[in-house]
C-alpha cells in the first residue's frame, strides 16, 4: 500500500488503478472477498474427526442442527456416503401482513474405506449435535501387526 497526493488529499493506493476505497468496499466482504468459496465450503460442510485403532475407525462429525431421521448413510462399494438434509418452513398469516419463512441446510460427504473394515458392522448414533460412526476391522486384519524387516 501507498499514499498517493490526489487534488492535495492524501488517499491510500494498492498499486492498481482503483484506489483502496473499492478494495475497502468489496475486500472485506464475504462475497467478494478474497477465498469467498472456502470460506462458504467450510460454512457448510461438518467437521470431522477420524481416529483409528486397534479395533476400528470412529468419526465423529460436527453436525448441529438435524436430527437423526435427517442422516442418510450409504455404502456403495468401499465408499462411504455420509450425507444430511433439513429443510424448515414457518408462515404467519395476520390482517396487516404476511410473513413466510424457510431454510435449507444440506451436506454430504464421502470416504473411501479401506480393504481392512467389516462393512456389515459399521454403527452410527447422533447424540447432542455429533454424527459418530463406528467402522470395526476385519478380525484378521486386527492380526497384522508392525514388523520391521532389516535389510541384509
Amino acid at each position: 500500500m501507498t499514499l498517493i497526493k490526489s487534488s492535495g488529499n492524501l488517499m491510500k493506493s494498492n498499486g492498481n488503478l482503483m484506489p483502496f476505497v473499492m478494495d475497502d468496499f468489496f475486500g472485506n466482504d464475504v462475497f467478494f472477498g478474497n477465498n469467498w468459496l472456502d470460506r462458504e465450503l467450510k460454512q457448510t460442510l461438518p467437521a470431522v474427526n477420524i481416529k483409528e485403532n486397534k479395533n476400528e475407525f470412529n468419526l465423529e462429525f460436527a453436525s448441529p442442527g438435524f436430527t437423526k431421521k435427517d442422516f442418510k448413510i450409504d455404502l456403495d462399494e468401499n465408499v462411504l456416503t455420509i450425507s444430511a438434509e433439513k429443510e424448515k418452513e414457518k408462515s404467519e398469516v395476520n390482517d396487516a401482513f404476511t410473513r413466510k419463512e424457510f431454510s435449507y441446510n444440506s451436506f454430504s460427504r464421502s470416504f473411501t474405506l479401506p480393504q481392512t473394515v467389516n462393512a456389515d458392522k459399521i454403527d452410527a448414533k447422533y447424540n447432542d449435535g455429533i454424527l459418530k460412526l463406528s467402522i470395526p476391522k476385519k478380525e484378521e486384519s486386527k492380526l497384522l501387526h508392525k514388523k520391521e524387516i532389516k535389510v541384509v
